[in-house]
């Protein structure tokens, strides 16, 4: 691939236009131009027959060195000349080529050379007034050299211009490369001062806009693997604890196993939920999933069965229209939906928890505090702090599964409670 820039592109350009505009003016405008010349020729050879009344008029301080005249009288035949006749048509005598003259006016070819005539006619004598093609070159070169300078000084303010416009450009361009490659160097000044509303502002509008959401992103997942190693590191931390407390006989082996035991549950918990994370990424592409239909009901049920036993204390009510528990995507993707959000309830409830299943849509309520707006506002991200600081993966896996499968996610604050509103 031949490198070349985008001012040799346009000087590229710039020279096949004036090739154009050469070959435009040089060749094609000339040509479609000769019937006007032959017009206006015509008419000049005509004029000074109006005037010729006899042939004492063809005098020789009269005579037009471009135009010789030419007089036949009817009467006895007889063909005068004015005396340069010879020096506009090579010919050795005037009748040689008064056969071809047969029209009133009009051209004709002798010896390889072009000759143009005008008459005028009356019943007793034929005026003729003739030329050369020499009057039409003269014509021709003269406009041609007008069009030319005109054109040509068009074309050099028009080069100023592209020069100008093209360097500004390419100035431009250059910034926003220069700003690309820095784009991850905030000791980069990234401002880029624009004059006007073009497509260069609306990239470097895109670009800035970009390179704000990669720098928010990377500090989102530092945050993130901040709060994935501290979140690790406290199950951790108790079962070190607990071992180390064992072995220095201060806590019985019994009360170590059962510690330990239920901080890896916790702790496998965790590492499930963000593999299945890392799964919606892997396969957010993959449409398949939307063809699915699951009935959300055998999920429901079998959650609230399992949840009741961690909560005894709150009652769980289930409301399902028969007829609307059909819903794309698969029983995996449910179960880590509706899990998620109960796990979530579980934690807030004070008396009641209730899922609605009706007009295609899923409730979830419960009895607990209102979330206050500024958490609401990122309660979906991953391990932002919530309600009481909690901070997780739990509400994040629920609305990112929902996304993929075309459903919506709602939280509402009501009287009594919070209501989860899927759509």
């Amino acid at each position: 691939m031949n490198k070349i820039n985008l001012k040799q592109q346009l000087f590229l350009i710039y020279i096949l236009v004036i090739g154009i505009l050469i070959i435009s003016l040089g060749i094609i405008l000339p040509t479609n131009l000769l019937p006007i010349y032959e017009d206006n020729l015509y008419n000049y050879l005509k004029q000074p027959l109006n005037f010729v009344v006899d042939t004492d008029e063809f005098s020789e301080n009269k005579i037009n060195t471009e135009v010789a005249y030419i007089y036949i009288d009817k009467t006895d035949g007889s063909v005068k000349a004015t005396s340069n006749i010879f020096s506009i048509i090579d010919v050795n005598n005037v009748n040689d080529v008064l056969n071809k003259m047969t029209d009133d006016y009009g051209k004709f070819k002798y010896h390889l050379k072009t000759y143009y005539y005008n008459t005028s006619k009356s019943d007793t004598e034929t005026k003729i007034a003739i030329t050369n093609d020499e009057y039409i070159e003269t014509m021709r070169t003269d406009i041609l050299k007008i069009i030319i300078t005109i054109v040509g000084l068009a074309l050099i303010f028009i080069a100023i211009i592209i020069v100008t416009w093209s360097t500004n450009l390419v100035s431009r361009i250059n910034k926003l490369k220069e700003k690309i490659d820095n784009i991850n160097n905030d000791n980069y000044d990234h401002k880029i001062k624009h004059y006007y509303d073009d497509e260069l502002l609306t990239l470097d509008t895109a670009l800035e806009n970009m390179r704000i959401y990669l720098k928010e992103q990377e500090e989102y997942k530092n945050q993130m693997y901040q709060n994935i190693s501290h979140d690790f590191k406290t199950p951790i931390t108790v079962m070190k604890s607990y071992i180390e407390a064992a072995e220095d006989g201060i806590e019985t082996k019994e009360k170590t196993l059962e510690i330990v035991k239920e901080q890896l549950n916790k702790l496998e918990i965790k590492v499930h939920s963000l593999l299945y994370l890392n799964k919606l990424n892997y396969i957010q592409d993959q449409k398949d999933f939307l063809k699915v239909q699951y009935d959300v009901s055998k999920t429901i049920y079998a959650a609230v069965e399992k949840f009741q036993v961690s909560r005894p204390d709150v009652e769980f009510i289930v409301d399902i229209d028969k007829k609307n528990t059909i819903f794309r995507g698969s029983s995996d993707m449910w179960e880590a939906i509706i899990d998620n959000i109960l796990n979530n309830f579980t934690r807030y409830a004070v008396k009641q928890i209730k899922i609605t299943v009706k007009n295609n849509k899923i409730i979830l309520y419960n009895d607990g505090p209102n979330i206050d707006e500024n958490v609401l506002n990122n309660i979906f991200t991953p391990y932002e702090k919530g309600v009481k600081g909690v901070f997780g993966l739990g509400l994040s896996i629920v609305k990112k599964t929902l996304h993929f499968l075309n459903y919506d996610i709602s939280i509402e604050n009501v009287k009594n409670g919070v209501k989860f509103i899927i759509k």
